[in-house]
């Protein structure tokens, strides 16, 4: 399928849950050489394989990769396990690569990366001008008193 000059795939992982829909991947390639791995829906044991399997198939396509987790409601540790697969097959592969969380991802990722390591901003567009070589815009955040 062809959207607006970007081609886009989608599948939806296999996994047979009651009440709950499966979460759906998708890949959006952006010409000339970025793409961007979406999730939606749940990421947790039951299919963060099947969503890392999705990313490492179609990163090996690119130099550049934004994966995109802002529709994802659910996170668990095994879906950060997937993000350090990814984490170490972009880096073998000499690939750039950029996450953009959802609240429930940022949430896991204060326990399990608390030093930032992974490079996260916080929006698509953000995240494709710091792969672009730009300085992303600045978020302007409310303090809480």
């Amino acid at each position: 399928m062809t959207v607006s000059g970007a081609r886009v795939t989608q599948t939806s992982a296999l996994i047979d849950r009651t009440n709950t829909p499966p979460a759906t991947f998708a890949t959006r390639w952006l010409p000339p050489s970025s793409v961007v791995i979406s999730a939606h829906g749940d990421v947790d044991a039951a299919n963060a394989t099947d969503f890392a399997d999705y990313a490492l198939r179609h990163i090996a396509e690119t130099p550049r990769v934004v994966v995109d987790l802002t529709h994802v409601d659910f996170f668990g540790t095994a879906g950060f396990s997937a993000l350090k697969a990814i984490e170490v097959r972009c880096a073998a592969g000499d690939v750039d690569w950029v996450l953009v969380p959802s609240n429930a991802v940022s949430r896991l990722l204060r326990v399990c990366d608390p030093d930032s390591e992974l490079c996260t901003r916080h929006s698509v567009a953000a995240a494709l001008s710091t792969l672009n070589g730009k300085t992303p815009l600045l978020q302007l955040v409310t303090k809480s008193r």
